[in-house]
């Protein structure tokens, strides 16, 4: 049973940073695509940077120049580092794997909250 297990987040002033780590455990294989979403209350989940296995990235235009994501293929891990944080990135961020092993599947982590103060 593959979970994913998110870290890194918490409470920090504007212009601060942070680096959000997400693992999977358990056994998972052929992963194309790791992404990173976020969701603030009352507000649509948005896809903030994506990663595929190629090493290809991109991200939403709000946190261009500020997110950069990366990824450890071996220890089947991604990375959000975020700096010049505003209080506009506060929200919930979630961990997503695309597993493509003969078939499709996809995995959540549970989020980990984002604060930013002003």
């Amino acid at each position: 049973q593959v979970q994913l297990v998110e870290s890194g987040g918490g409470l920090v002033q504007a212009g601060g940073s942070l680096r959000l780590s997400c693992a999977a455990s358990g056994s998972i294989f052929s992963i194309a695509v790791m992404d990173w979403y976020r969701q603030a209350p009352g507000k649509q989940r948005e896809l903030v940077a994506t990663i595929t296995s190629g090493g290809t990235t991109n991200c939403a235009d709000s946190v261009k120049g500020r997110f950069t994501i990366s990824r450890d293929n071996d220890k089947n891990t991604v990375y959000l580092q975020m700096n010049s944080l505003k209080p506009e990135d506060t929200a919930v961020y979630y961990c997503h794997f695309v597993s493509a092993r003969g078939k499709i599947w996809h995995y959540w982590g549970q989020g980990t909250q984002v604060t930013v103060s002003s």
